[in-house]
């Protein structure tokens, strides 16, 4: 009985591994969609163009809730599929956006896509905390975290290469082409490549979504989440401050996380980098951040805790911040790169963390876990605010967002996962 178990919950961890490449090349794809889209929409300055990420994680905050009251209702499998299905149809809306030229059709279409990975992150997350011992879900999300972050470097190379090939000579020459109807050919020639990349993403999805729904990937019903539950289960998910403040903290993370991966290529362009550079600056994170997962696959829990990971990773990313304060020019550049080595670690300890103990609470906490997501809509459009509307320097700029995330980052990480719940020593976690 317990080799059919283990080979279960192998099982789903493999499939649950193509779910996490699969959202993770999406969601990194917008690193690249931020100067493309900034060139072809002729967008007036980074602000407008960081609604790239705000129009994509806000959805997060928007459906977060309904999609726990949609998974109550089909299950885990069945939104699973279901949020793939929704990805494809946010997917397909870039051909019209395209054609027309037209940036609010394509944050529809980012919007759409964001719906649907809220669904699939609202099932997959608790998932994959629950399919094994809660001690150690920060190692399995560490795996998924490689399987997203994988994704995610080869997201921008792929999509680079192709929408933003020569994109500094098109850049120039839109800015030096006085003929209105041939700059027009030019950037509407530069939009359409967008097309066929996101059909090809369009048929994988829904090719994934229908793997997942005739897959024999066990259900986790209401006995596994209670199974994996440290204390009697409370009237009120807002009756969990350790979730609450664990929500804040994930707000936080996933902000710088999209400050340090998304906007690098932004700050970059600001020190007055090519396009040619800064379309790969994206992947020079996420390949940080793969070397973070892999250090977390191999040490947690055996030589750290989740909050001591949690911990050590807030105090690197402080001490990276002040480096990036200080510094200029390609140091400062791959001093934000290793941002993403701070932050490999901080979901696979933060998620588990907040939701540890809440019994039949655990996919409304999972869900409001999810909300937080739309830090990586609001930060990054506070940086660009202090840069261009204040003016101010963009390191200072950088700084002032970054710094004060990663301090909250560590009180959660000393105090705040402890709050409501008395000592955790009843909690293996080492």
């Amino acid at each position: 009985m317990s080799n059919t178990k283990s080979a279960s919950a192998s099982y789903a961890i493999v499939i649950i591994g193509i779910l996490f490449f699969s959202f993770g090349f999406i969601t990194w794809l917008n690193g690249t969609l931020i100067p493309f889209l900034k060139l072809a929409c002729q967008l007036e300055n980074d602000i407008q163009a960081f609604f790239v990420t705000f129009a994509f994680y806000m959805a997060y905050f928007f459906l977060a809730l309904p999609s726990a009251a949609i998974l109550k209702i089909s299950g885990y499998k069945k939104g699973m599929a279901l949020g793939l299905a929704v990805m494809a149809i946010g997917s397909l809306i870039f051909i019209p956006a395209a054609n027309s030229r037209s940036f609010p059709l394509f944050l529809t279409g980012l919007f759409i896509q964001g719906a649907g990975l809220a669904l699939l992150q609202t099932a997959s997350n608790p998932y994959i905390s629950i399919i094994g011992p809660i001690e150690s879900a920060a190692r399995r999300i560490s795996i998924m975290g490689i399987c997203n972050k994988v994704a995610g470097a080869l997201s921008p190379i792929i999509l680079g290469a192709i929408v933003l090939k020569n994109a500094q000579a098109i850049e120039n020459k839109v800015l030096t082409e006085t003929d209105p109807i041939l700059k027009e050919q030019l950037l509407q020639e530069l939009a359409s490549r967008i097309i066929t990349p996101y059909i090809i993403i369009a048929i994988c999805l829904v090719a994934l979504s229908l793997l997942i729904y005739f897959s024999r990937l066990p259900e986790i019903g209401k006995e596994a989440t209670e199974q994996n539950s440290s204390s009697t289960a409370r009237a009120s998910v807002f009756s969990y401050p350790h979730l609450l403040l664990g929500v804040a903290c994930l707000f936080l993370y996933v902000g710088v996380e999209v400050l340090a991966g998304d906007a690098i290529g932004t700050y970059g362009k600001s020190m007055g980098m090519s396009l040619d550079q800064t379309k790969y600056f994206t992947t020079f994170t996420l390949l940080a951040m793969l070397l973070g997962y892999i250090i977390g696959i191999f040490t947690i829990p055996r030589y750290l805790s989740q909050q001591k990971a949690l911990q050590a990773s807030a105090l690197l990313g402080l001490i990276i911040c002040g480096g990036i304060y200080f510094s200029d020019g390609y140091l400062s550049i791959t001093l934000i790169a290793l941002l993403g080595l701070a932050n490999a670690l901080m979901w696979p300890a933060i998620f588990p963390l907040a939701i540890d103990g809440l019994g039949k609470h655990t996919q409304v906490g999972s869900a409001l876990l999810i909300m937080g997501i739309a830090g990586g809509a609001l930060l990054p459009l506070l940086y660009g605010f202090l840069k261009d509307s204040l003016k101010l320097p963009n390191n200072l700029s950088f700084f002032m967002v970054s710094f004060p995330a990663y301090v909250y980052i560590l009180y959660y990480a000393l105090a705040g996962h402890k709050a409501g719940r008395g000592s955790l020593a009843t909690i293996p976690r080492s």
